[in-house]
């Protein structure tokens, strides 16, 4: 469920709604004042999350100034979670995307929090009750982009010597740039985005490149670290990549009422088809789904043009279709989102998709086998 209220605009009436209802708390008090309520904006620990976070908080205090005693307030809290903590697995063998989230939504849950700050591609499509997404944010550029190691003069992929190592921890990337860089080698790579230029630029460091997403570099002020974007039909983006999300309370109508006024329309119809496209599919971030998707006027119509594809692991098998259809809402676009997934998975995709999960399971049970004998060999020590 998403909260919408058309595009972004001007906050006061929603002000004015959110401190009326702060006024009445404060009226059915016993006390003689009632502190206005202050809205805690939760998120991961990482540089990049807490940036976003940031970004958020910003827009909730510029569209609900302070203008009396019952105005909200906000703050931030920082957490890490269970994919921060683990550094050292491949994200195709570590599960979905809970790992990002799992921790923060208990905590809002228990009511500790009111406000999740999200990297949406890192939100499950399907969210424990209770929680739902209250805004999606105006979308950085969505596409990945190239990052040459510091000193080297390549500009793009096909300028690359043939084995050369590239960086990326997305099964996505990888599954989609073997069917044209056959002759490149793909590793995966952990870490903060910081993290990870270190041990690009690390003079005796495997990597020639890495794939990174671009919104994150820009975030970080780092864009100029994008050597080339790679763009469609070679790589197709990740569902949601580059738009900020907002998770609140079902039932936190206050919060509901706040979000409203963060919400980018045309992002929260894009991104919703994506999601619902995905949703479908059952795939998560370890999971090589990509997608394009442009929401255009057409004789006065709002038509909304999207691309799955499906990417066996190895890059053998693809599949990919497009529609573009007129909408007139966000149910309308995940309705095209839902369609577009029934289609790819009948044109071969299932079959995609049940490889890939059947190898995963074998390569976790592996890595379990594996971590049980280096446990007992320590024991025994």
């Amino acid at each position: 469920m998403l909260v919408l209220n058309g595009p972004r605009d001007a906050g006061g009436p929603r002000l004015n709604s959110v401190a009326q209802k702060s006024a009445q708390r404060k009226s059915n008090s016993n006390s003689s004042f009632t502190m206005p309520r202050q809205f805690t904006l939760a998120s991961r620990a990482s540089q990049l999350a807490q940036i976003q976070t940031n970004m958020v908080l910003k827009s909730l205090q510029e569209t609900f100034p302070p203008s009396n005693e019952s105005s909200p307030t906000f703050t931030t809290s920082f957490m890490a979670t269970a994919g921060d903590k683990n550094q050292s697995q491949a994200l195709y063998l570590l599960g979905g995307k809970a790992l990002w989230t799992k921790e923060l939504e208990v905590a809002l849950k228990e009511r500790h929090v009111d406000m999740l700050v999200h990297s949406l591609k890192d939100v499950p499509t399907t969210l424990p009750e209770g929680c739902i997404i209250g805004a999606i944010l105006e979308r950085e550029n969505p596409v990945d982009s190239l990052v040459i190691k510091k000193g080297k003069s390549w500009k793009t992929l096909g300028d690359l010597p043939s084995g050369s190592v590239i960086g990326t921890s997305s099964v996505r990337r990888v599954a989609q740039l073997k069917r044209t860089y056959p002759n490149l080698v793909f590793q995966d790579v952990r870490g903060n985005l910081n993290t990870r230029l270190a041990k690009l630029d690390a003079e005796d460091g495997p990597f020639a490149a890495l794939i990174l997403a671009k919104a994150g570099l820009v975030r970080l002020g780092l864009g100029d670290r994008a050597t080339s974007d790679i763009v469609a039909p070679t790589l197709y983006y990740a569902v949601s990549q580059g738009a900020l999300a907002v998770e609140i309370r079902s039932d936190d109508v206050e919060a509901i009422e706040l979000c409203k006024a963060l919400t980018h329309r045309e992002t929260a119809w894009k991104c919703s088809a994506e999601r619902a496209c995905l949703r479908v599919l059952e795939g998560g971030c370890s999971v090589p789904v990509g997608v394009t998707s442009n929401l255009m006027n057409k004789d006065g119509a709002e038509v909304l043009v999207i691309t799955c594809s499906v990417t066996s692991v190895n890059g053998r098998a693809h599949v990919e279709h497009t529609l573009k259809e007129k909408v007139t809402s966000l149910e309308d676009a995940e309705k095209v989102g839902e369609k577009l997934a029934n289609i790819v998975l009948e044109n071969g995709a299932k079959r995609i998709l049940d490889e890939i999960n059947v190898d995963r399971n074998r390569r976790v049970a592996e890595a379990k086998a594996a971590d049980e004998t280096q446990q007992i060999e320590s024991s025994a020590q």
